[in-house]
């Protein structure tokens, strides 16, 4: 039997799970390809545990559903969600629906390997979220009322844009008061900042 970690690769495009599959078998990964969500959800009570990489766009279930129906079978293994089409609603739609991360295609093979060994370490500790509802207040409450509403703007999925003309700003001073709210949550991406909104019980 193989030490090696695990990652099951659900993506409907052929060319994406032959490129992405042999840089994750050169990286020291042994990977299970599947071409659709279906195909994925008749083998995986059979599937040994492992970090699922999950494409959002595939036709007859996209991913989105996917993951609803591991979350139904009680099916544990972190999702890491792909798309090539990312925006901020599925973004929001994947972390709350327990997704470790969500990446855009193409993806940097650094983020992807950084996302894939944090995705084995929630695995290897039971660990589901990355700070304690508790740690997620207190980070909340460094941030400015204006950062929160930044914040909860992206909580409810919307884009820059949107949040800017609710809040009466332009978006660039969106962008901004985003960045500062990022920098003072820790959180080196969207998936991570959603992960710290959602721990802390923050609504839109």
């Amino acid at each position: 039997m193989s030490d090696r970690k695990r990652i099951h690769l659900v993506d409907d495009e052929e060319s994406v799970r032959r490129s992405t599959s042999f840089m994750l078998r050169t990286s020291g990964y042994e990977v299970e390809t599947y071409a659709s969500g279906m195909i994925f959800l008749e083998k995986v009570e059979e599937a040994r545990p492992g970090c699922i990489l999950l494409d959002v766009r595939m036709p007859g279930m996209d991913g989105i559903k996917v993951q609803a129906e591991l979350s139904r079978r009680c099916v544990d293994f972190p999702v890491i969600v792909l798309t090539g089409h990312g925006d901020v609603v599925t973004a929001v739609a994947a972390m709350k629906g327990g997704a470790v991360d969500f990446l855009e295609k193409p993806f940097d093979r650094g983020v992807l390997l950084d996302a894939i060994e944090r995705s084995h370490q929630r695995l290897e500790t039971g660990e589901h979220v990355v700070a304690s509802g508790g740690e997620a207040t207190r980070r909340i409450a460094m941030l400015s009322p204006r950062e929160q509403d930044v914040l909860r703007g992206l909580v409810r999925g919307h884009p820059n844009k949107t949040i800017a003309y609710d809040l009466g700003i332009s978006p660039r001073t969106v962008e901004v008061h985003r960045a500062n709210a990022m920098a003072k949550l820790e959180a080196r991406s969207l998936s991570e900042a959603l992960r710290v909104a959602f721990a802390a019980g923050l609504d839109g």
